[in-house]
């Protein structure tokens, strides 16, 4: 028989050994929310849960059973073999760990495969994270990471992380990169599935001493920044970074490969272009339809985005800000993980050591 575990029981199992959870809802679920981590094998495909649900409610519960039942019966070799691909313990789950995470248990434990059922569903994790961030409480000092548009603000983030910094990386959790451009190339999270993320990496770092992060708006794409931690931000060590035009023009190009989906690139600078000099926005639109991406960008940065950062850093404190001047983006990185150890000997040591 199945086990059937409470979501602190998945907390620790998940920090602890090599575990897979495994979301058995529709994709559609899956893809709009879920248990960070998880995969998903599906009892019902979309089309399929619509047609159960329909069951449900113009016929009656048995009848729904009943269709649910002809369809998993059809798809149980599929089914069942994904799950014995899988070599590390499982614990299934679905929306409030109703029958479509029993039946998928059931038939799992029938082939002799040890598998968990997750109490309470996603809907259990999602009034935990509510919970959490309701706390307001996230211990660890923040540094922030700013600089114009194309600094490589995530970049430097992800190599900072890579080194074993710890990080918070908000535009990753969004699904968007924060600008007018932001969302092109980039699949952008609902508010539930950010703040999922967003609490499993602050639990992650609870210990830490400090977490790096990029300096946001309150909002990213479709998702809000918790205030307790936007507030917390705004009042934290702040670094501006300064690298040469050339770089910045690179980066983004880079980043977003505007060759690959230029008719968004134009709609996106259509929805900018009336709070620019015309003839700028003239010579723009014209780059962005010849692709000639370089110059367009250089543009947009130098007569739209730098003018509206530019008094960014007067409103911190001369105490909360450091101006670092970069060659490039290696630079940029020696010269981060300079400051952190000027800040902080012993705590940056203790970083070092946490991993």
């Amino acid at each position: 028989m199945f086990h059937d575990i409470t979501l602190e029981e998945l907390l620790k199992k998940q920090h602890s050994e090599n575990h897979t959870i495994i979301d058995v809802r529709s994709p559609k679920e899956f893809n709009e929310t879920t248990i960070p981590g998880s995969i998903n094998i599906p009892v019902f495909t979309d089309k399929e849960r619509a047609e159960v649900g329909t069951l449900y409610k113009q016929v009656g519960k048995e009848a729904a059973k009943e269709r649910g039942l002809k369809i998993m019966s059809a798809k149980m070799p599929e089914f069942i073999a994904k799950f014995q691909q899988i070599d590390t313990p499982k614990t299934v789950f679905c929306w409030r760990g109703g029958m479509r995470s029993k039946t998928a248990a059931t038939l799992i434990d029938l082939m002799g495969i040890d598998v968990n059922r997750l109490q309470g569903g996603v809907r259990a994790y999602r009034q935990w994270v509510v919970s959490e961030l309701e706390k307001a409480d996230f211990p660890p000092d923040i540094v922030v990471l700013n600089g114009n548009t194309g600094t490589g603000k995530t970049k430097l983030l992800h190599q900072l992380a890579n080194k074993g910094y710890p990080v918070l990386d908000l535009e990753g959790m969004a699904g968007h990169r924060g600008s007018i451009f932001g969302h092109i190339g980039a699949e952008p999270n609902i508010q539930k599935e950010f703040e999922s993320q967003l609490v499993q990496v602050m639990h992650k770092f609870r210990e830490a001493p400090f977490v790096l992060m990029e300096g946001e708006s309150k909002r990213i794409g479709k998702v809000t920044i918790p205030e307790f931690l936007f507030d917390k931000k705004e009042q934290s060590t702040q670094l501006f970074i300064d690298l040469p035009m050339e770089q910045r023009v690179r980066n983004i190009l880079d980043d977003y490969e505007p060759w690959n989906q230029p008719e968004k690139f134009i709609e996106a600078f259509n929805r900018i272009k009336k709070r620019i000099h015309t003839p700028i926005a003239k010579q723009i639109d014209e780059d962005l339809r010849k692709e000639n991406y370089h110059q367009a960008i250089r543009l947009l940065l130098e007569y739209y985005y730098d003018p509206r950062y530019e008094h960014m850093a007067e409103k911190y404190p001369e105490n909360k800000t450091k101006a670092m001047e970069a060659t490039g983006m290696e630079d940029a990185i020696s010269q981060i993980e300079n400051e952190l150890f000027k800040m902080n000997p012993q705590k940056t040591k203790s970083v070092s050591c946490m991993n």
